[in-house]
């Protein structure tokens, strides 16, 4: 392991808030699993974010945690620092490079997932078909197997991109097992953490979405 590796970890509070920065409002257990800590941990560190004024708790069953506009700042500053002390700039942005080639192809993939043609007419993919799902699925693993490198030349940059592909590899893992939800239709899916991701590298290199 590098030199830089190890002296540049990203914090437990910049590592939360930074995870609600890409993942937007969430519930705690989303900001956990996000950010591959435990729940208590992440509770604590929100709590402490709210009273600093840089996140914000709305109650009720569709309640959650946000950023405030002082939390998006904060942690666009903050991450900022990290990527020029841990002297990542170049490597980040050679992986986002790449990255944005595989970009259309995974969108492709999840329209190929969720909709099909049938008798010539574009229709919903309703998943009775396994030999359409399992073909699909196929060629969801080997544009994983593409995304890999690009995944681990993230996390040797920087120490806090080594979840995107154990949650990538996670998602995958269940889609092959027959939960479908798991390829672009929930939270926890590969599209988006891809998405998350793609939003994560934007704010690390400071380039606005468009």
């Amino acid at each position: 392991m590098s030199q830089s590796l190890v002296s540049h970890p990203t914090s437990n509070d910049l590592l939360v808030l930074h995870t609600l920065r890409c993942i937007g409002f969430s519930g705690l257990a989303g900001v956990a699993r996000a950010a591959g800590l435990p729940e208590s941990d992440v509770e604590s560190e929100l709590i402490d974010l709210a009273v600093a004024g840089l996140v914000t708790h709305a109650s009720g069953d569709f309640g959650g945690w946000g950023l405030t506009e002082e939390g998006r700042a904060a942690d666009a500053e903050r991450i900022a620092d990290e990527l020029a002390a841990a002297g990542a700039r170049g490597r980040v942005m050679a992986a986002f490079d790449r990255f944005m080639v595989l970009n259309p192809e995974l969108l492709d993939l999840c329209t190929a997932w969720q909709t099909r043609t049938t008798d010539g007419a574009l229709t919903m993919n309703d998943h009775s078909d396994p030999a359409y799902d399992a073909r699909v699925l196929d060629r969801f693993t080997a544009f994983h197997q593409r995304a890999e490198p690009v995944c681990a030349e993230l996390s040797g940059a920087l120490l806090r991109f080594r979840r995107y592909p154990v949650r990538l590899a996670d998602a995958l893992a269940r889609a092959r097992a027959g939960s479908v939800e798991h390829v672009a239709d929930s939270t926890s899916s590969y599209h988006t953490v891809w998405f998350h991701l793609h939003e994560d590298l934007l704010v690390t290199l400071g380039i606005p979405r468009h």
